[in-house]
């Protein structure tokens, strides 16, 4: 699969291909010295870029298609991990995976959305988007979870729940409450982390937590920009300017109170270096984890409620 450059990369790319190119007569000719100058300009052109990007532009790194998902990362920080499948009343919806496994010394159940990384697989996966199936194959893998005291661990990365009539038929938005209801009441330590699109309900499915964790470049919203912008403006063309009002990204979020900490992701985002991307993902589960397992079970319903409960502002 070719690479893929988004627009506000390519000065790094194009830098970073003559430094290689350069490289390959190094030996023949005494050019180190504008090597060296080269890659100073390009770790300076880096910071610069990644670390003024707009919210428009955090989208795009969200939806990057080298992107690690679910089941990478799943197999970067967890072992032994066995994948349990279907909901036990209609099938196996491909677009969550989830299971048994170990992180570090410790059992947890780890589930979350999957994509595909190309046309077969995404089809495979229905893009990332699940079927009610999906939603109550989650929930089944959660009480199982809860029944033996084990963590939960979700990572969420979705455009969005299925909006298929079929999904509509067999109770989708039924399928998606039942998940807020019941989450909200499990007896075990439950840790969110949204790693790359967080869109409306299809994520808040399973997205009750008693800590809520977002990659530096992720998103996380009610409505994907585009379609904010068609319903506002009556075009996708106002998309950059639908990702600015909706302040989706991590500092948006933390700032607003709805997520706890943002997981930092190696310079030029998670895909430049996903082994490290995991890395820095399982160092910040593992504290994460150690602190949970101190409250007692009752105390961790009772602030997850009040957590979901303070979010948003209204008027009585």
């Amino acid at each position: 699969m070719a690479k893929v450059v988004l627009e506000f990369e390519k000065p790094i790319i194009e830098l970073e291909q003559k430094i290689e190119e350069m490289r390959k007569y190094a030996d023949n000719l005494d050019i180190v010295d504008e090597i060296e100058i080269l890659e100073k300009k390009v770790d300076q052109l880096r910071t610069s870029i990644y670390s003024n990007l707009t919210r428009w532009q955090r989208v795009q790194l969200a939806r990057h298609p080298e992107r690690p998902y679910t089941s990478d990362y799943i197999h970067m920080i967890v072992d032994d991990f066995v994948e349990l499948h279907g909901d036990r009343t209609f099938g196996d919806d491909k677009a969550i995976v989830g299971g048994f496994g170990r992180l570090d010394k410790e059992t947890v159940l780890i589930l979350g959305h999957q994509k595909g990384r190309d046309t077969k697989s995404n089809l495979y996966r229905n893009f990332g988007m699940p079927n009610p199936e999906g939603y109550r194959k989650a929930l089944r893998l959660m009480k199982l979870a809860a029944k033996f005291h084990k963590p939960i661990i979700t990572l969420l990365d979705t455009p969005g729940a299925f909006p298929g009539i079929e999904a509509e038929e067999r109770g989708q938005a039924e399928a998606i409450a039942r998940n807020l209801f019941e989450m909200s009441h499990l007896p075990v330590p439950i840790i969110v982390v949204v790693i790359g699109e967080g869109a409306s309900g299809g994520a808040l499915g399973i997205g009750v937590g008693n800590r809520i964790l977002m990659f530096e470049n992720s998103w996380y919203s009610v409505i994907a920009p585009e379609s904010c912008s068609s319903i506002l403006w009556r075009s996708w063309d106002y998309k950059e300017q639908a990702a600015e009002a909706l302040k989706l990204t991590a500092p948006d979020l933390v700032e607003q109170g709805i997520v706890d900490r943002i997981v930092p992701e190696p310079q030029g985002g998670a895909h430049r270096n996903p082994d490290e991307a995991g890395s820095i993902l399982k160092k910040i589960l593992l504290e994460e984890l150690r602190t949970l397992k101190k409250v007692k079970p009752e105390k961790l319903i009772e602030q997850r409620i009040e957590k979901f409960s303070k979010m948003g502002a209204w008027k009585e």
